[in-house]
């Protein structure tokens, strides 16, 4: 089974565009289209996609909300949500991650890493582009102060190692061989920083690792 994706902007030739790159993927297929943040809600609940692309820009319901209501906090079922925006402004990324996005990227980063966010989101993964996530931890970092809640109980050694990877945009497989350990390895520390930290995706993971400091 391909990948389905649910493509979501108010400007057609962007929706024209992403669907050409997609569709000429072999494992990927767009599903739908939604020209405004009230309609991808609607098609993205109906048609269940595996990735839905949301810009943030969109009339009637933007798309930070759009991703709320969505993969946000309280979603019994959330889906996997990727916005794409010619903004790069630290509010809306850091805002898009706490509505639940998995992935961030910018319109003009290009054929390739769109691809590679929609397989990385479809499978678990996280991507932001390189040039947001560089801003983004520089951010908080300067920001100089601890806004992250404490975990449920603290995390061992390995599995901050394994959170301060993911937090820099690290695959399971590139962590694996970071850290010189097994994939299955990997997936243990995360799930179990995941249960600690309270978060339902490795994006909150990484979030809680930018505004705790461990990458400064």
């Amino acid at each position: 089974m391909g990948i389905r994706v649910l493509v979501a902007d108010d400007q057609a030739m962007v929706r024209a565009g992403f669907r050409l790159i997609l569709d000429s993927e072999p494992d990927l297929e767009v599903v739908g289209e939604a020209a405004d943040g009230e309609e991808a809600v609607r098609l993205a609940r109906e048609l269940r996609p595996d990735v839905t692309l949301m810009d943030i820009r969109m009339p009637r319901v933007d798309g930070l909300q759009a991703t709320h209501l969505l993969a946000g906090p309280g979603v019994v079922d959330p889906l996997r949500v990727v916005v794409v925006t010619t903004f790069d402004l630290d509010e809306n990324v850091h805002a898009a991650l706490r509505a639940g996005a998995c992935g961030f990227l910018l319109k003009d980063a290009g054929p390739r890493l769109l691809v590679e966010a929609v397989h990385a989101a479809a499978h678990g993964e996280s991507l932001v582009s390189p040039s947001v996530t560089t801003r983004l931890l520089a951010h908080f970092t300067a920001a100089g102060r601890s806004t992250a809640r404490p975990p449920a109980e603290p995390l061992t050694g390995r599995e901050l190692d394994v959170v301060r990877c993911v937090a820099r945009g690290r695959t399971n497989a590139e962590i694996a061989e970071d850290l010189v350990v097994s994939l299955s390895t990997v997936k243990t520390h995360l799930s179990a920083a995941q249960r600690k930290l309270g978060a339902r995706n490795r994006t909150e993971v990484a979030v809680w690792a930018w505004e705790s400091g461990l990458l400064s």
